[in-house]
């Protein structure tokens, strides 16, 4: 295979998992998501330079097709001429972007089909706040639908939520569970409710700190109680069916937990029966931070655009995602094999008693940290890809996929502590195979 028919085979594969674009709109993304890739960075020159070279043409030549990539059609060359220019309407890829993760999804059975979602708000600078909603995979979040608006803009982010969200209505098959995460900043009824509608289960922390006004009864019966009062302690943890707010009340589930070493606790709002739902679980909206600085600083470089148009920024954010989604799947493949490779642990044949063992007695029972995301992991495999003597034979370019881990499950009271000197153990916890029961 040639470098130009491993170029021909990225272009068929984007345009088999986004059906809704045109052949050449198909093209030009495979070819910014494959320079985002290859160079390790958004930014077009670098970009210009890794596509220039691969395939074999001037970097004005390739410049101009990355930049009508972003622009409206009645902006791009030719159109003034009455030449036809198709419009690039971004929010068509959600659906599809989401149906191409769940595609490259591995699940050792059919109770597995589950993926974790996380809405949240990111900003850049004073010129950009993006919407948006992505999937959380081994402490990484990958974004599979957005809205970009001006950061100093007026006006409610509840219509641009509402219509983001109605994009996604049916794109996931009905045997998944799909859990839908986001801060207390972010909830509200509407957003509760509308999560529902998309068939999926919102999983919202609420604001229940000792100067929050919010109110809940249990669906039993019985009187109006501050949400404050679930968790009166560290190791507290609670949960039940309930009505929220006297106001605009909701009926759910609650479900909270305060592990120690942690300044307070989480109280978060669902739909799903108690028995089912887990505090800990809200422990994975965390990793969209992760994503948010993969997609700046700490991988794509995106804050150093100068773009000043969100309509852009919404379509080029469209490359970022496709870009995202294969590094991190290749990451996730590549951590798997250094996983198998690696040498189990001896911990448990230990002959001397536990009291006597150092290393017992140090062991905090957390899983052992990630030293290596699978972003960073599948953006240094690329860059091997690239110098090897494969890829200047053309080889074909690696797939990776997505094989998910144990979501979180909480320790079972009394709360056992970390060792000293090490982070702190309980609703935060992965890979635990306790269960968690409630009174």
């Amino acid at each position: 295979m040639s470098r130009q028919e491993a170029v021909s085979a990225w272009v068929a594969e984007v345009s088999s998992h986004l059906p809704a674009l045109s052949r050449p709109q198909a093209v030009v993304l495979a070819l910014w998501s494959l320079g985002i890739a290859l160079a390790g960075c958004c930014g077009q020159t670098s970009v210009v330079a890794v596509l220039a070279d691969l395939l074999e043409q001037s970097e004005g030549t390739v410049r101009q097709r990355l930049r009508e990539w972003c622009y409206a059609a009645c902006d791009k060359a030719g159109s003034r001429r009455g030449v036809a220019r198709r419009e690039l309407e971004v929010a068509t890829c959600f659906a599809p972007l989401l149906g191409w993760v769940l595609a490259w999804w591995e699940t050792p059975s059919p109770h597995e089909r589950r993926v974790a979602l996380a809405l949240d708000a990111s900003t850049l600078g004073d010129r950009f706040t993006v919407l948006a909603l992505s999937v959380l995979y081994r402490g990484c979040a990958i974004p599979v639908a957005w809205v970009v608006v001006r950061a100093q803009e007026p006006g409610a982010w509840r219509p641009h939520w509402l219509a983001l969200l109605a994009r996604m209505r049916g794109c996931v098959p009905a045997d998944w569970l799909v859990v839908a995460l986001a801060d207390r900043g972010l909830y509200a009824p509407w957003l509760y409710q509308a999560i529902v509608a998309v068939g999926w289960h919102p999983f919202l922390r609420l604001n229940a700190g000792p100067h929050s006004a919010g109110l809940y009864r249990r669906a039993a019966g019985g009187g109006w109680r501050p949400l404050s009062s679930l968790l009166p302690q560290v190791g507290a943890q609670w949960a039940g069916a309930v009505v929220c707010f006297a106001r605009q009340a909701v009926a759910g589930t609650l479900v909270a937990c305060w592990e120690p070493g942690h300044a307070e606790g989480w109280v978060v709002l669902t739909d799903l029966p108690p028995s089912v739902a887990q505090a800990a679980w809200y422990g994975l909206r965390g990793w969209i931070e992760a994503g948010f600085k993969d997609t700046k600083r700490g991988g794509w470089q995106w804050q150093q655009t100068r773009m000043t148009d969100p309509e852009r920024v919404s379509r080029f954010w469209l490359a970022l995602a496709v870009a995202t989604l294969w590094v991190v799947s290749l990451g996730s493949a590549a951590e798997d094999q250094t996983a198998d490779a690696a040498p189990r642990s001896h911990l448990e044949r230990l002959e001397a008693p536990p009291a006597t063992q150092v290393a017992r007695r140090q062991r905090s029972g957390r899983p052992t940290p990630r030293r290596l995301s699978c972003f960073r992991r599948g953006v240094l495999l690329l860059r091997q890809w690239i110098g090897s003597t494969l890829w200047g034979r053309g080889h074909a370019l690696p797939h990776g996929r997505f094989r998910p881990e144990p979501w979180p499950e909480p320790w079972p009271e009394p709360w056992p502590l970390a060792a000293s000197g090490s982070a702190p153990i309980g609703c935060g916890s992965t890979g635990s195979t306790r269960q968690q029961t409630y009174p």
